[in-house]
């Protein structure tokens, strides 16, 4: 026998019941009635107690998010808006593949991205066994940026940074035998760069909640510096200084994660790129040439991972 019964409320389909560590799932089929301004729907005698429980208050409803409507829609400012995007098939075939909403179209973010990587002789235990060795280095870089969500999910901003790196070798010593041994010592090097750069983002958002998300940025940046490098020769120390410009394009993955309802947390990592640079060189003040080169790169390191803080309005 079954119980027809009057809700008050409209339970959607993907919807199950808990209690007591078991899950029951409750038919969404409606059967019409008379005009009697309430919905109701049809459920077996084994169902009838948990349902009674659940309008009581005793059962908690709880979405079961394996079941994906891909026509669900939010309210953001005031418009409607798909909470499911699904990519555009590029192909003959529809792969089905979709992400949901991370962050809608007409926010503003603003932040901050730094990186800072470190090395020195003294924190490594093998240099221990070996003498006279002292070498450390330091780079770190300051990134503010300012960007403005065309699309959901996808952004085009722009992007300043200064970055700075220091290396000293102050002992270097190998003595192997007569053929083979050599002293560096009082060795600098010292670079400061300046970068403009234009970039556009695209998320990817993992959960329905749009708390987590992953990106991938394409960055097409400008940059200017300059470089010395000193170390002795005949008993004085000569300088070498070098000035570039260069071009860059960086494909950098990375993760976003909302702290609070406007600030996330960022980490980008720059996988690899292309880059075009213009270089010219003096030594002790009398120039001795420029070169320009061009490669590509295809690695990650410690100096290309940044931490960032964003800010969204």
């Amino acid at each position: 026998m079954k119980h027809l019964i009057p809700i008050l409320l409209f339970i959607l389909p993907g919807l199950t019941i808990f209690a007591n560590d078991a899950v029951k799932s409750i038919p969404t089929d409606s059967l019409p009635v008379e005009n009697t301004g309430m919905k109701t729907i049809t459920i077996p005698d084994s169902l009838y107690k948990d349902v009674e429980l659940l309008l009581t208050g005793y059962y908690k409803v709880k979405r079961d998010n394996s079941k994906i409507d891909l026509t669900e829609k939010t309210i953001f400012n005031g418009d409607t808006i798909p909470m499911v995007l699904k990519d555009r098939n590029l192909g003959r075939f529809d792969r089905g593949l979709f992400n949901y909403l991370f962050i809608p179209k007409g926010m503003w973010q603003f932040g901050l991205t730094a990186s800072y990587g470190e090395f020195s002789t003294s924190d490594m235990e093998l240099m221990d066994l070996l003498s006279d060795i002292d070498i450390s280095a330091h780079s770190f870089a300051l990134r503010p940026y300012l960007a403005y969500f065309i699309r959901n999910n996808i952004s085009v901003g722009l992007r300043f940074g200064y970055n700075e790196t220091k290396a000293r070798i102050d002992s270097f010593k190998v003595d192997i035998d007569e053929d083979m041994n050599f002293n560096l010592h009082d060795i600098g090097y010292t670079s400061a760069q300046y970068t403009g750069a234009i970039f556009v983002s695209q998320y990817f958002g993992i959960t329905r909640r749009g708390r987590f998300g992953v990106s991938n940025e394409v960055e097409l940046a400008f940059s200017s510096g300059s470089s010395d490098f000193n170390r002795p020769f005949n008993s004085e120390i000569k300088r070498t200084h070098t000035s570039f410009a260069d071009a860059r394009i960086t494909f950098s993955p990375g993760l976003c994660v909302f702290i609070m309802k406007n600030a996330s947390l960022n980490v980008s990592f720059g996988a690899f790129g292309f880059y075009l640079r213009n270089s010219k060189q003096t030594v002790d003040g009398v120039s001795s040439g420029n070169r320009l080169t061009s490669g590509a790169n295809f690695r990650i390191n410690i100096f290309n991972i940044s931490l960032g803080l964003g800010i969204h309005i």
